[in-house]
């Protein structure tokens, strides 16, 4: 499809969220008409869509197969699922589908490195774009993570670093000689997709149509495809081969490596933990791929502290650290915070946790519970099924809210312990999202009147 294909197309946006705006927006941009269909009866940015395209169809309520008169194209924002019946009517009856991803490819004239998996790719996202915008390029970074990439578009831009979401991968089958980078994969959305593997085909999908590749070589979910298709390079905690990204010592320092060329002490590094480590390497990866200059490279690393709500350092009280993780939305971010943050000699974690849990199994943070958690702390619409994954395994109290767990944790540990707020769950059981849910962890730890702050407060650690 070319920007051309739109212009004689009937055409219509599915979902009046952030998503849908901005197609909206960027139809407008180029001339084409469009009609607009949400199922909400109210959806909230009804008044602003009726405000802006005061002459374009606008519908609202459930999905009706009668929308779909006249129309040859869809455009669905993600959170509308494939098994949606309008869409199955609309491939029954030959209509294209396709996602915001596609019509921004087709739309961007600058290079575009996608980045997607579980966890680390809003980190992998941000660090990647702070290290081209350090080089000196105009660069657009949003996606998944902030801005919706339509949004992005600018004539003068020179890269495009976005976050791809599995949501927005399930529909695309030709990235169209980007960058493409898959982090990890771990459960995640098994309320949506049929199964993991489904959740698997999805992620990897980033890699069709790619012009290169990063990938990790340790995730065993992960199988880039061969060697001979694609410029592919890997990263991992390991010892790198060369032309690859890892982790080698040398006179008892761990160092990040491009083969057997050592970059960077981990200890010169602002962000920590070690799962933040492989996306350090992604990141470098990614930036020397793309031809950034690798001395800026190094000297981000230095000084980029990390992303608000993904380990983030809220305060030390009584010699207990407490650590705002609300962006652990999933199992997998939540046991790589937990192994991050454990210590080698003895259980000090209390875990504060819960939420909507997707459809997770909860039993896969046993492995990690039992090695490094003390004591775990759980509230929300799923605390039940945690504590049934767990309770083999750590002591464990349920309370009602955030602020109540925060309250208990106070109670409950001792110097040298550390609180870990890493839900492992989604938030809309009681928040609006991550953003606020952390913010009410971190109100309820700075209530208190004996909290010291540490030279490392606001800062991230994995």
């Amino acid at each position: 499809m070319t920007v051309s294909d739109l212009v004689n197309r009937s055409i219509a946006i599915l979902g009046m969220g952030a998503t849908g705006l901005s197609v909206a927006r960027y139809l407008s941009i180029i001339g084409v008409p469009f009609s607009f269909f949400d199922s909400r009866t109210e959806p909230p940015a009804l008044a602003e869509v009726q405000g802006n395209y005061p002459t374009t169809k606008i519908v609202t309520g459930p999905f009706r197969d009668e929308i779909l008169v006249g129309i040859d194209l869809v455009v669905v924002s993600p959170g509308i699922s494939q098994h949606e019946p309008l869409l199955i009517t609309a491939r029954k009856n030959g209509i294209k589908i396709i996602g915001d991803l596609e019509l921004f490819l087709t739309a961007a004239e600058a290079p575009v490195v996608a980045i997607t998996g579980s966890n680390g790719k809003s980190t992998v996202t941000t660090l990647v774009g702070e290290m081209a915008k350090a080089n000196g390029l105009d660069t657009g970074v949003g996606g998944n993570l902030g801005v919706p990439m339509l949004d992005l578009l600018a004539p003068n831009r020179q890269l495009y670093v976005v976050e791809l979401s599995s949501f927005q991968l399930e529909l695309i089958n030709d990235l169209k000689g980007a960058t493409a980078c898959l982090l990890n994969i771990s459960p995640d959305h098994m309320d949506r997709y049929e199964d993991l593997d489904a959740y698997v085909a999805a992620k990897q999908r980033i890699f069709r149509g790619a012009a290169s590749i990063v990938s990790n070589r340790e995730d065993r979910f992960i199988t880039a495809p061969i060697s001979g298709q694609s410029n592919i390079t890997t990263f991992g905690l390991d010892r790198p081969a060369q032309g690859h990204y890892g982790i080698a010592v040398h006179k008892e320092r761990d160092y990040l490596c491009h083969g057997d060329e050592r970059l960077i002490s981990v200890d010169s590094i602002a962000i920590k933990g070690r799962h933040n480590l492989a996306n350090a390497l992604a990141a470098l990866a990614l930036g020397s791929g793309i031809g950034l200059d690798l001395s800026v490279l190094l000297k981000t690393l230095q000084h980029f502290k990390g992303l608000p709500h993904r380990c983030q350092v809220v305060a030390t009280i009584d010699e207990v650290l407490f650590i705002d993780d609300s962006k652990g939305t999933n199992v997998g971010a939540t046991v790589a915070a937990i192994e991050g943050f454990g210590s080698k000699s003895s259980a000090n974690l209390l875990l504060i946790a819960g939420g909507q849990g997707k459809g997770q199994d909860f039993n896969d943070l046993r492995l990690a519970a039992s090695r490094f958690v003390k004591y775990g702390i759980f509230y929300g619409q799923d605390a039940e099924k945690l504590e049934d994954a767990l309770q083999s395994t750590i002591s464990i109290q349920r309370v009602e809210s955030v602020e109540s767990a925060v309250y208990q944790a106070k109670q409950s540990a001792v110097a040298g312990d550390i609180v870990l707020f890493s839900p492992a769950c989604a938030s809309f059981d009681l928040f609006t999202g991550f953003e606020e849910r952390g913010r009410h962890f971190q109100r309820a730890v700075l209530s208190s009147e004996t909290a010291t702050f540490t030279s490392r407060d606001q800062g991230a650690l994995c």
